[in-house]
């Protein structure tokens, strides 16, 4: 959901695991590892977020795409409607970061970790998102 073209989803992906391999070192073991993936991996999206908004946007050039692989059926993109990913990709970093870490069914306790809230306030937010999202998709 940080990328709109799966060329730079693939991308990201691959700055998220050499990310990860960097820091594999410096992994202290006091969370889970899944807490841990997922920090280093949501800090490597903003990040690879804000440096995009300064880089000129390239379109590819409409080659025919039949002979490429079909996406795996994981990819956001294909998981949602595209009414709801484009209501999602209007949120801010923070509440966008706390929808995609609740979709993706982590434990209230595993998302405060991750982004530094209490487990009480992480509902809260997780409240606040779902009716900024119903209103922005209601006609």
């Amino acid at each position: 959901m940080y990328c709109t073209e799966p060329a730079d989803g693939e991308d990201l992906f691959q700055e998220i695991v050499l990310q990860l391999w960097k820091a594999w070192p410096s992994f202290n073991r006091q969370s889970k590892v899944s807490t841990w993936l997922y920090r280093i991996s949501l800090n490597t999206a903003i990040t690879g977020f804000r440096i995009s908004r300064t880089r000129p946007v390239f379109r590819p050039l409409g080659f025919d795409n039949d002979n490429y692989a079909e996406p795996p059926p994981q990819r956001m993109d294909l998981q949602y409607a595209p009414e709801l990913q484009l209501a999602i990709s209007r949120l801010n970093k923070f509440d966008k970061s706390l929808l995609l870490l609740y979709l993706d069914d982590k434990p209230y306790s595993e998302i405060a970790e991750i982004l530094g809230l209490s487990v009480s306030n992480v509902g809260v937010k997780i409240n606040r998102v779902k009716k900024k999202l119903k209103e922005m998709l209601q006609p």
